[in-house]
């Protein structure tokens, strides 16, 4: 079993930035997938990246260029750092992870991120 930790949201002004940490627990955080999802009010998760654990990382199209994902394995953390916010990046975030050996998907609680025009 895998906890997931979320944390580093809040309420930020539009154009400002955030970084959002998922700490993990258990020894084989090196081997994990992991990603980043969100959700706005009356809308569904949704996929924003995504790090391997060779470190190749993926991003929706929404976010390319403003967010960078990434992972420290030595503190079993993974970060995403967002750049230029605006209103349509408020939800709340939550981190996954996934591995072949894994039974399942293991998710955080998920983090608020607001952003005030």
């Amino acid at each position: 079993q895998v906890q997931l930790v979320e944390s580093g949201g809040g309420l930020v002004q539009a154009g400002g930035s955030l970084r959002l940490s998922c700490a993990a627990s258990g020894s084989n955080f090196r081997l994990y997938t992991m990603g980043w999802y969100r959700q706005a009010p009356g809308k569904q998760r949704e996929w924003v990246a995504t790090i391997t654990n060779g470190d190749i990382t993926n991003y929706a199209a929404s976010v390319k260029g403003r967010f960078t994902i990434s992972r420290d394995n030595a503190k079993n953390t993974m970060y995403l750092q967002m750049n230029s916010l605006g209103p349509e990046d408020t939800a709340v975030y939550y981190c996954n992870c996934q591995w072949t050996y894994l039974t399942r998907v293991y998710w955080g609680q998920g983090t608020q991120v607001t952003v005030s025009s």
